[in-house]
Order: C-alpha cells, then sequence, then structure tokens
C-alpha cells in the first residue's frame, strides 16, 4: 500500500501557476518509485492572497503549511502590487512563511549540467567542475531588524535599518553548514564583512569557534566583496558557502549567473518546521500566461522536496536524471534556446522530462 504525503501547493503570481503546475505532474510521477502518493492542497500567498483576502499571507495559509510535510512555492510579486502598503507587500508573504514555519536556513545549489556549459558567461574552463552550494541565514539579520522609513525632508531626508545577529542564530546556522559540507567535500567558506561590521566579527568568531570543533572539516573565511569576485574569478573552488541573510541573497544571485540561467536553480528553506521549495528566479510578470516560462528550477526544487522532506530519494534522483536527459536531448525553453536546439515552451519541457522518468 503506497504512503500518502501531504504538500502545499502555492502558485503565487506571475508565471506561479504554470511552473507549480508542472512540477505537481514530473512530482506524481516520479514518487510512484518510492511507492508514495501526494495530498495536494493549494493555497494562496503573496499578490494573489492580497486580491482576494487583502493581506499577502492569511492564517489559513499558515496553518496548512504547519500541518503539512512540505511546501512548493512558485514566485510571488509584480508591478500590479508596486503601491500597496509596505506592510502588505507581496514579498511579505516570504519573510512570513520563513519566521512561522522556523525556516532559518536556504539552502542553493549551484551546479552546472554538461549540456548547458556552453550557457555560462564564464569561459568554459571555469565552470568545468562549478558544483557547490550556498548555505544562506533566513531569519536574521537586516532584513528582520528595526527600520525606519524616509521621514525629514531635503537633504536630511533619511531612512535606516538595523542589522543584528544573535549567536544562537549564527550557531544554528553554522551546524547546517558543517553537516551539508561533510556530505560533501568537507570544505565550508564563511562569508562576512568582519573589517567593517561588527555583526559580522561575530559571525566570524562563531564560525572560528565551530571550525575549531570540527577539525575535519576545512573552513576558510572571506570578505564578501572578495567572493562576489572569486565567485566570476574561480566559482569551482566553492564547495558549502555559508553567509547572513542579506549576503546570502546577493550572492547566491551571482551564483544562478555564473550557471548561466536562473530558470534553473532551485532551493530550499529548512528549520524547526515543514520545510518549503521555491526556485529562485521570480515571478516573471512580462510572460505570465503566456506557457513559455521555464519550469525546470521548480522541477528540481520538487526533487530536493522529494530528497528531504517525503523520505522519497529514488524520486528526487530519477527527476534530476530526467531533467539531465532532457537538457542532454536538446530540449530548451526560450530563455535558454540556442539555434539547432529543439524550442519548447513550458508543457513541451514537463513532457521531455517526464519522458525520461
Amino acid at each position: 500500500m503506497s504512503q500518502t504525503k501531504t504538500v502545499v501547493a502555492i502558485n503565487g503570481d506571475g508565471i506561479g501557476r504554470e511552473i507549480v503546475t508542472a512540477a505537481r505532474r514530473v512530482v506524481d510521477a516520479a514518487v510512484t518509485k518510492d511507492n508514495i502518493k501526494i495530498e495536494w492542497i493549494e493555497k494562496k500567498a503573496g499578490g494573489e492572497a492580497i486580491d482576494a483576502y487583502g493581506e499577502p499571507l492569511p492564517a489559513d495559509t499558515i496553518k496548512a503549511c504547519e500541518t503539512a510535510d512540505a511546501v512548493l512555492l512558485g514566485a510571488v510579486g509584480g508591478p500590479q502590487w508596486d503601491d500597496v502598503a509596505p506592510s502588505i507587500r507581496p514579498e511579505k508573504a516570504i519573510l512570513g512563511l520563513r519566521k512561522a514555519l522556523g525556516l532559518f536556513c536556504n539552502l542553493r545549489p549551484v551546479r552546472i549540467f554538461k549540456a548547458l556549459q556552453d550557457y555560462s558567461p564564464l569561459k568554459p574552463e571555469l565552470v568545468q567542475n562549478v558544483d557547490f552550494v550556498i548555505v544562506r541565514e533566513l531569519t536574521g539579520g537586516i532584513y528582520f531588524g528595526e527600520r525606519e522609513e524616509a521621514e525629514g525632508e531635503g537633504p536630511n531626508e533619511l531612512a535606516w535599518d538595523k542589522e543584528t545577529y544573535h549567536r544562537y542564530e549564527v550557531e544554528r546556522i553554522m551546524d547546517v553548514a558543517i553537516e551539508t559540507a561533510a556530505k560533501r567535500r568537507g570544505k565550508i567558506t564563511s562569508v562576512d564583512k568582519a573589517n567593517v561590521l561588527a555583526s559580522s566579527r561575530l559571525w566570524r568568531k562563531i564560525a572560528q569557534e565551530k571550525a575549531a570543533a570540527n577539525l575535519d572539516i576545512d573552513m576558510d573565511y572571506l570578505y564578501v566583496d572578495n567572493t562576489a569576485m572569486q565567485l566570476v574569478v574561480n566559482p569551482g573552488q566553492f564547495d558549502v558557502i555559508v553567509t547572513t541573510n542579506l549576503f546570502g541573497d546577493i550572492l547566491s544571485d551571482e551564483g544562478a549567473v555564473v550557471s548561466g540561467s536562473l530558470g534553473l536553480l532551485p532551493s530550499a528553506s529548512i528549520g524547526t518546521g515543514t520545510a518549503l521549495y521555491e526556485p529562485i528566479h521570480g515571478s516573471a510578470p512580462d510572460i505570465a500566461g503566456r506557457g513559455i516560462a521555464n519550469p525546470l528550477g521548480t522541477i528540481l526544487s520538487a526533487a530536493m522536496m522529494c530528497r528531504y522532506s517525503l523520505n522519497a530519494p529514488k524520486a528526487a534522483d530519477a527527476i534530476e536524471a530526467a531533467v539531465e536527459k532532457a537538457l542532454e536531448g536538446g530540449y530548451r525553453t526560450g530563455d535558454i534556446y540556442k539555434d539547432g536546439m529543439q524550442r519548447v515552451d513550458t508543457n513541451g519541457m514537463t513532457a521531455a522530462v517526464l519522458q525520461y522518468i
């Protein structure tokens, strides 16, 4: 008898419904390998929830997520909500879910598929061995610190944001980085700005303490500006990068560009509650509803979901292998299309993956 797992599907805005629908089809096909069946529960968040309920993250959505085995999210936001009050912007849904579910860590793997190496803006010899994970702290730092919106007039108009980190926040994200590195190549790069920021000096102090207590892990320390440079000079040197909320937000997008396409990279947000999985790209409102979005980032996020939350390792392996085979077969959505390849829409790429499951 198959085991049933409950997954909350949050389509969100823009291309969200298209890419989540694609990922659901792939997951439903793959989890049979682990004798699992998925019960999908659709809930609203982001701009869609603002339009329906006047708030970006309804309590009903939070409750469903808290009791589910996993959450699969498309994307949130769009220009139609640019003028809403800052307290109810669509992005508040993401921050609210992270807080409500205790999702203090974001895992962002950056891997270049062999079939796509020439898509990277870097020289081919620099990207042949790129395979690293960014471990980003999610619920501390400047995004959750005190702030003051602009006040005053003229040259003295002022706004400010406060960056804070507690010891426990740094310790637990370092523990995740160490656990992740132990399953990979055993190397961690801790990224901070300790030459300027007091919060970074605490970050580095705790990182050094963790390194001293885990001598089987090789840890080095880089300033964030140097890391940004190294990601384009020699990205293959990295195994696990652990860093703050703000720096991780920036570096993970740089890593996506190194890989050649934002549309292919997945992410997992984990912590003390239900884990959340989402692609790192945005809602792409300019192509929403046209059926041409690249679903691979969401499909690969769903593979992470199978591996980490649904206890479906065979399904995860099958999905990742199917994506690689589809790319090797020349299937390309418009964002990664080149002459000589087989151009497909969202449904076509999904079908290409499904044929290899």
